[in-house]
C-alpha cells in the first residue's frame, strides 16, 4: 500500500487549466483516468487526510504510486480525451460498463454494390445503417419477413449470392417474390440500391408516404379492373402495418429520442436505454457496473453516454437525449453531443406528460436489471471465492490463488508440438492474456521436456519485464548474468516463441528487442509481466517436476506449482508421491477442471491451426518471394501444379506478374521438389489425377472424401 505523499507533486506544478489526469500503480498500468476543469482544484482532493476520503477512493490514490496529466484547451477535448484513454488502457478504479448481453441490430450493408439487409453483432462498421439493438434476434427476422414482401431486398451472404450469379438460378426467396434476384440480373444495381434506400427510409419511421403510395396504387388497379394486383397491394399495406404494430407508438409526435435511466445502489449501479426513432420504441439495452468510485448519478449519465456515443456520428445520435440527472457541468457534454451529430442535441430531464411517463417506465426496467444482476452476481461471487479458499486449502497456499496460470502440450504423434498458457483472475476467463507457443527447442514428443521448455520461457520473460521495471533485487544479478552468457552463446531463450491469440510468433532470441518496444508510457498490460500465484499443468507427477525445475533454476520460489491428471482426477504437487484427492463435488476440483479443458481446448485448437497449415502447403509455397496472389495466378493460369511443372520457362512468362527470373526459380523449384502423391476417393477407390497445390480436384457430386496416398492420416493418431 502506497503513501499518496509519497508521490504527491508539488505546490505551483499542476496547472490551473482543463485537462485529463491519470493514476499508475508500481507496474506502471493505468489504473484511473479522469478529467477535471481545474486539475489543480481537482487533484488536490485526491491527497487530504485518508480519513476524509470515500472508501473507494482511498483505496484507489493508496494502490496508485504515481500521477500525470495532460493539458487541453477546453473542457469537451478533456472529455474526448478521457473516453479515448478509458477504452485504451480499461482502468480497474474507473467505471466501465458491463452489456449484459450482445445485442443484436438489424443491418442493411449501403456500402456493398447490391445492399444487403441481416443481423448483425458486435462492432459498427462503415457504410452499414443499423436499427434497433434489438431484444432478440428472432424479433428482427420477423420484421424483416413483413417487409420483403414490399422492400424485397437481398438478405443471401454473399457465397449464396455468387453461387447463384455463376449457376443463373436465383433462391428460393427469389421464386416467391421475397427478394428482387438481382444475383441474376432482375434488377439493376442503382434499382436495388434505392429499394435498400427506401426500406432504410421505413424503419426510421417514415412510414406515411409509402402506406398512402401503396394505397393509390390499390385503388388505380382496383379502378382498371386489375384485381389480383390490387389484392397483391392490398396484402402489402397488411403486412406493412403489422410490421409498424410491433413497435408500439409512444410518442405521438414523432420524436427522435433516446431515454436513458440509472438504478444504483451503494456499490454497483444499472443503467437502461430506449431507443425512440419516429414515436416508437425502436431498440432497447442496458448496462451494468461496478462503483468502485464514489460517483453522483450524473457522473454514471456522463459514463453512459460517453460509450453510447463515443463511437457514432451522424444520425446515430438523436434531436434529443432524456436523463434522470444532468452531469456538472453539462455544456461540455451537450457541445460535445451536438459535434458528434453534426447539429443541435437537446440534453435534458423530462419534466412532464408523455416523454416523463415513458421514462418511468424505462427507469423500472433499470431497477429490475439491477436487481437480477445483484441475484447473479451474488451466487457467482460466493460460488468463485469457496473454490479459490478450497485450492488454498488443499494445497497448502498463504492465500487464495487470485491469479491462476495453466499450461497444456499438444501434438498429433510427436508433430506440430504447441503448448497453451491461459489465465483465469478472480476464477474467471482472461482470455487477453492468453499465450501459445511453438515447442522448437527439439524435435519429437516429450511432453516434459516441452513442459520445463514452455515454463522456463514464460518466466524468462517475467524476470525480464520484472528488471525493467526496476523490480529486482540484488540476489537476482546472477540469474541475469547466466540469461546474457546464453544469449551471447547464441542460445535460444525461447522468449520470443510465445504469441497471443491471432499473433505471429516471433524469432527465437528477439526477447530483448520484443522488451524494448514497451514504453515507459504505455499502461496497458505487458506480455508475461505478472505473476501468478499458481500455475497448473495438465498432467502428473512428471509435468509437475518439470515445471518446477524450471522455477527452481530461474531462481523462483514464491510461486505454488500442481498439476492435474486426467484419469482420476488427482492433484500432483511437486516432490510428494501421493496426489491430494478433492472431493468430486468441491468447487475447488471444478475450478481446476475448467482451467485445465480450457488450456486444452486452446492447445488443440493451435496445433490442429498449424497441422491445418502444413497439410495446405505446397511446392509452390517454398519458392522465394512468390506470394498468394502470384500463386493464384499461376494456378488459374495453368489449372494445376501438375501442368505448372511440365511447362517451359518462356510458358510461365507469359503468366501476368512473372518475370524471366521468377520463371526460372520456379521451374528449378518444381523441378526438385518430389510430385505429390496421387490421392484416392475412400468411397468410390478412385484414384484422382490433378492435384492443385498437394489437394485434389473434387466436385461437390463426388463422395467420400479424397486422401493422399502416402500422406500421413490424421485420424489414425491421437491429438494431445
Amino acid at each position: 500500500m502506497a503513501d499518496p505523499s509519497s508521490y504527491r507533486p508539488r505546490p505551483g506544478e499542476i496547472p490551473d487549466s482543463p485537462g485529463v489526469y491519470r493514476f499508475r500503480d508500481e507496474h506502471r498500468r493505468v489504473i484511473y483516468v479522469g478529467k477535471a476543469k481545474s486539475l489543480r482544484q481537482r487533484l488536490a482532493n485526491y491527497f487530504q487526510d485518508l480519513a476524509n476520503l470515500h472508501p473507494r477512493t482511498r483505496t484507489m490514490v493508496t494502490t496508485a504510486a504515481s500521477v500525470e496529466w495532460t493539458v487541453v484547451s477546453t473542457e469537451v477535448e478533456a472529455l474526448q480525451l478521457e473516453y479515448s484513454w478509458i477504452k485504451e488502457y480499461d482502468p480497474r478504479f474507473n467505471v466501465k460498463y458491463r452489456d449484459d448481453k450482445s445485442y443484436p441490430y438489424l443491418a442493411v450493408t449501403m456500402n456493398e454494390e447490391f445492399p444487403r439487409v441481416q443481423v448483425m453483432r458486435g462492432h459498427k462498421k462503415k457504410g452499414v445503417r443499423y436499427f434497433g439493438p434489438y431484444a432478440h434476434a428472432w424479433a428482427i427476422r420477423d420484421t424483416v419477413d413483413l417487409l420483403l414482401r414490399v422492400f424485397p431486398v437481398r438478405t443471401c451472404s454473399a457465397g449464396v449470392f455468387k453461387n447463384a450469379a455463376r449457376t443463373g438460378r436465383p433462391c428460393l426467396l427469389g421464386y416467391i417474390g421475397k427478394c428482387s434476384a438481382p444475383c441474376v440480373g432482375r434488377i439493376t444495381p442503382d434499382d436495388h440500391w434505392e429499394l435498400a434506400d427506401e426500406f432504410c427510409d421505413f424503419m426510421t419511421g417514415r412510414t406515411g408516404t409509402y402506406l398512402r403510395r401503396l394505397e393509390k396504387q390499390m385503388m388505380e388497379a382496383a379502378e382498371d379492373m386489375e384485381y389480383e394486383r390490387a389484392a397483391r397491394l392490398r396484402d402489402d399495406i397488411e403486412a406493412l402495418r403489422k410490421a409498424m404494430e410491433k413497435n408500439a407508438v409512444v410518442l405521438a409526435d414523432a420524436t427522435d429520442a433516446d431515454l436513458i435511466a440509472v438504478a444504483e445502489d451503494e456499490l454497483e449501479a444499472a443503467v437502461q436505454i430506449f431507443h425512440v426513432r419516429g414515436g416508437r420504441v425502436r431498440g432497447q439495452r442496458g448496462w451494468v457496473t461496478d462503483k468502485v468510485e464514489e460517483i453522483t448519478t450524473g457522473a454514471l449519465v456522463e459514463h453512459a453516454l460517453q460509450q453510447l456515443y463515443g463511437e457514432e456520428t451522424g444520425d446515430s445520435v438523436p434531436k434529443e437525449v432524456l436523463v434522470p440527472a444532468l452531469p456538472d457541468p453539462v455544456e461540455p457534454v451537450q457541445q460535445w453531443l451536438t459535434e458528434r451529430r453534426g447539429s443541435g442535441v437537446s440534453l435534458r430531464i423530462p419534466q412532464r406528460g408523455d416523454k416523463k411517463a415513458l421514462m418511468e417506465t424505462v427507469q423500472r426496467n433499470a431497477l429490475q436489471a439491477l436487481a437480477l444482476h445483484k441475484t447473479k452476481r451474488a451466487s457467482d461471487l460466493t460460488t468463485r471465492s469457496r473454490a479459490l479458499e478450497e485450492i488454498a486449502d488443499a494445497l497448502e497456499l498463504d492465500s487464495a490463488p487470485l491469479r491462476i496460470e495453466c499450461y497444456d502440450i499438444s501434438h498429433l504423434q510427436g508433430d506440430d508440438v504447441v503448448a497453451s498458457m491461459v489465465v483465469f483472475e478472480d476464477g474467471l476467463q482472461r482470455k487477453s492474456e492468453y499465450r501459445r507457443f511453438q515447442i522448437k527447442g527439439f524435435a519429437g514428443q516429450d511432453d516434459v521436456r516441452s513442459m520445463h521448455e514452455v515454463i522456463t520461457r514464460r518466466f524468462r520473460r517475467y524476470l525480464a519485464e520484472k528488471e525493467r521495471t526496476g523490480e529486482w533485487s540484488e540476489s537476482d544479478d546472477a540469474l541475469v548474468a547466466g540469461q546474457e552468457d546464453a544469449l551471447a552463446a547464441g542460445q535460444d531463450d525461447g522468449s520470443g516463441e510465445a504469441t497471443g491469440p491471432g499473433q505471429a510468433a516471433a524469432a527465437p532470441g528477439e526477447a530483448g528487442a520484443a522488451l524494448s518496444t514497451l514504453t515507459e508510457d504505455d499502461g496497458r498490460p505487458k506480455k508475461f509481466a505478472y505473476p501468478p500465484q499458481l500455475v497448473v499443468v495438465d498432467g502428473g507427477q512428471p509435468q509437475v517436476a518439470a515445471a518446477q525445475r524450471a522455477l527452481d533454476e530461474l531462481g523462483i520460489d514464491d510461486i505454488a506449482v500442481c498439476g492435474l491428471a486426467k484419469r482420476l482426477e488427482e492433484v500432483w504437487l511437486p516432490g510428494d508421491d501421493d496426489p491430494v484427492v478433492l472431493p468430486r463435488t468441491s468447487e475447488g476440483l471444478y475450478l481446476l477442471q475448467r482451467v485445465r479443458d480450457e488450456a486444452h481446448r486452446f492447445a488443440i485448437t493451435y496445433q490442429r491451426t498449424k497441422r491445418a497449415k502444413r497439410f495446405r502447403a505446397g511446392p509452390l509455397d517454398d519458392v522465394p518471394g512468390l506470394g498468394e496472389t502470384r500463386k493464384q495466378a499461376l494456378i488459374k493460369h495453368f489449372g494445376s501444379v501438375k501442368k505448372l511443372r511440365s511447362a517451359t520457362i518462356d510458358q510461365i512468362c507469359e503468366v501476368p506478374g512473372i518475370g524471366r527470373k521468377t520463371a526460372e526459380t520456379i521451374a528449378v523449384a518444381l523441378a526438385q521438389a518430389a510430385p505429390a502423391a496421387p490421392a484416392v476417393n475412400t468411397a468410390t477407390g478412385e484414384i484422382m489425377e490433378d492435384m492443385e497445390d498437394g489437394v485434389p480436384e473434387t466436385t461437390a457430386d463426388t463422395p467420400g472424401e479424397p486422401v493422399a496416398l502416402g500422406a500421413p492420416d490424421e485420424r489414425r493418431g491421437q491429438e494431445t
